[in-house]
């Protein structure tokens, strides 16, 4: 009979593996040894921000609310729904995001560099019409911009508020220096170096977001429908509920209603303190990274 310790041995492990597979894919383990162990410069020191809250389970709600909040653009939130196959393929997507960003944050500088010429490809064919005929590209400097600041924004939020080391404010500042050469990198518009420039930028897109058709029915899959077995709704309706709790107010009543989800519904304590269970339960499960190449 296995023994106490073993036995939280081994849920811990295959909690961990089932989180890690939906997250980085079948795939996933062998992109990670690459990822951190191939020797080779880096665009990011082991000491940058970028490493430590990129690193950390707090963006897994971070990451929700990004979606949710870059939802709220109608242009970029219709290029999503034509183009992104998130309903189709969610976990697909979710993987490939998640790659990205590992190799662009842990990387090589070659590898970081071919995964943005990667996206860089992608984007060049992506071109429609909004339901109202405004057109669109996915290469739009301005629309790459938004995309970028929703992500920075939610990241660091979620960090602060549910990361192991929240950063100071010279270490926040420098966490979206370390983001911006990423999206320059993809083609954004002057993206943010600072939180004086986040909260710049956030402001003047800030007349163009509201809800929409798109953004609703986005909010109601992501918020009451995802494709989960049974066992995995509560932790992750505790997660859904930290991400619209860590939206900025205004963003939070435009998702609201959105979806009618329990996630929507409950008080700030209760949506906070469940944030910081599940979080600390994926820490608790996830394995640590391997150790960077002594050559990196």
């Amino acid at each position: 009979m296995a023994s106490p310790t073993t036995a939280v041995r081994r849920i811990r492990r295959h909690a961990g593996e089932a989180v890690f597979l939906r997250v980085a894919g079948p795939d996933g383990a062998r992109n990670r040894e690459r990822i951190h162990s191939t020797p080779g410069p880096r665009w990011f020191a082991p000491d940058r921000p970028v490493r430590r809250v990129h690193g950390d389970a707090s963006m897994f709600v971070g990451g929700l609310a990004a979606l949710l909040l870059q939802s709220l653009h109608p242009v970029a939130m219709a290029a999503v729904a034509a183009h992104s196959g998130y309903r189709g393929d969610p976990w697909g997507r979710l993987q490939r995001t998640s790659t990205f960003l590992a190799v662009t944050t842990f990387g090589t500088s070659a590898d970081a560099e071919a995964a943005v010429a990667r996206v860089r490809e992608v984007h060049s064919r992506v071109r429609g019409r909004t339901a109202d005929g405004v057109p669109y590209r996915a290469d739009d400097p301005e629309l790459l911009a938004w995309v970028h600041i929703a992500e920075a924004d939610c990241f660091l939020r979620a960090h602060q508020r549910y990361g192991r080391h929240p950063l100071d404010p010279a270490g926040c500042d420098c966490y979206l220096a370390d983001t911006a050469r990423v999206a320059r990198a993809l083609g954004a518009d002057r993206p943010p170096e600072d939180l004086r420039e986040l909260e710049s930028r956030m402001a003047r897109f800030r007349p163009c977001l509201r809800p929409t058709a798109a953004s609703r029915d986005t909010a109601r899959f992501l918020l009451t429908d995802p494709p989960l077995p049974g066992a995995a709704r509560l932790p992750y309706a505790l997660l859904a509920a930290a991400a619209v709790d860590l939206l900025p107010p205004w963003a939070r009543a435009a998702v609201a209603g959105g979806s009618g989800s329990a996630a929507e519904r409950l008080p700030g304590p209760a949506a906070r303190a469940g944030g910081h269970a599940v979080t600390r339960a994926i820490r608790w499960a996830l394995p640590p990274a391997p150790p960077p190449s002594p050559r990196g």
